[in-house]
């Protein structure tokens, strides 16, 4: 059985700050990232946003200035205060590459990274 504390084990959180939207419909809140893995995101925000547990949301995270961005639905798995973390859900090829760079860049280990790629895929 998985638990949270397993998922951390399995996907390391990478910390970086970005600027982060999230968006629910026509409702769009400014966050900063905290950390992000490749199985979720840790956000920080000036303001409560109004979601609730389980809440689906698309999430565009800025690397880079514009230039750069990772882009996913993701549900939001927990709050606390002013910070959210959510399960990214789909990523597209792109977003994926970015988030493994990242890991790769801050592993500095290709067996670390190898490893991780092969949870993200077999856990389907």
């Amino acid at each position: 059985m998985t638990t949270p504390e397993t998922d951390r084990r399995r996907f390391t959180r990478i910390n970086f700050d970005a600027a982060t939207e999230v968006k629910q419909g026509e409702d769009i809140w400014q966050a900063k990232l905290i950390d992000i893995s490749f199985n979720g995101l840790l956000l920080s925000t000036e303001a409560p946003i109004p979601l609730e547990k389980g809440a689906a949301v698309d999430i565009t995270v800025h690397l880079l200035g514009n230039d750069v961005t990772i882009n996913t639905p993701a549900t939001l798995a927990h709050t606390e205060e002013l910070q959210y973390g959510f399960a990214i859900e789909n990523l597209d090829l792109d977003s994926l590459t970015q988030i493994r760079r990242l890991v790769e860049l801050n592993l500095g280990d290709e067996a670390l990274l190898e490893r991780e790629l092969d949870h993200l895929f077999l856990e389907d």
